[in-house]
C-alpha cells in the first residue's frame, strides 16, 4: 500500500529518519501533567508524532493550536495526537494550560526521542550553525509501524494534511 502522505505529493524521507514500513522507535518519556507514555500505550490506533522546535513560538503554538481544531476529527479516524519537544515538563504544562491543547506533551529533554526519529539536526540561522529540532511529523499505524514521515513541515495545512493521510490509512 502506497503512503498515505506519497498520495499528495511525494516526500523523499532522509535515510536518518524511519522509513515508511519500519517499525517506529520505542520512546517512553514524561508529559505534561506529569505522567508518562510510551509507544506501547498506543497499540492498535493510529498515533500521529509530530516534533516541533520549542514552546510557545510562533510556529509552534499554530501548528499545535491546528492540530488541537481537528481533535474531533482525529478521534474520530481512532488517532491519537502527540506533540514532542526538548521542552521542559513544566513548560509543556503552561502551553498546553495557555492554549487548552487536549493532547499530551512529551519531554524529551535527553533528546533520546529526537535522536531516535532523526529529527535533532544541524540547523542555521543567520550564518551560524546549531543543533536544534527540525519540524517533523510522524504516522505511526495501529501495528506500529511508520505510516507516512513529513520530514520538513512547513506548519500551514499541515494538520489537515496529516489528518487526510489517517483517513486513508
Amino acid at each position: 500500500m502506497p503512503s498515505p502522505a506519497k498520495k499528495t505529493k511525494m516526500i523523499d524521507v532522509p535515510e536518518t529518519m524511519p522509513q515508511i514500513g519500519a517499525k517506529a522507535p520505542n520512546f517512553s518519556a514524561a508529559t505534561d501533567g506529569a505522567a508518562k507514555a510510551s509507544l506501547k500505550d498506543f497499540a492498535g490506533k493510529k498515533l500521529v508524532l509530530y516534533f516541533y522546535p520549542k514552546d510557545d513560538t510562533p510556529g509552534c503554538t499554530t501548528e499545535a493550536n491546528d492540530f488541537r481544531a481537528l481533535m474531533d476529527d482525529f478521534k474520530k479516524a481512532n488517532t491519537v495526537v502527540l506533540g514532542v519537544s526538548k521542552d521542559s515538563v513544566k513548560s509543556h504544562d503552561k502551553f498546553k494550560e495557555k492554549y487548552c491543547l487536549p493532547f499530551s506533551l512529551l519531554s524529551d529533554e535527553d533528546g533520546k526521542i529526537c535522536e531516535a526519529y532523526g529529527v535533532w539536526v544541524e540547523k542555521s540561522m543567520y550564518g551560524k550553525k546549531y543543533m536544534g529540532i527540525q519540524r517533523a511529523t510522524f504516522l505511526i499505524d495501529e501495528a506500529g509501524k511508520i505510516a507516512a514521515v513529513w520530514p520538513k513541515v512547513s506548519v500551514t495545512g499541515h494538520a489537515k494534511e496529516v489528518l487526510e493521510a489517517t483517513k486513508v490509512l
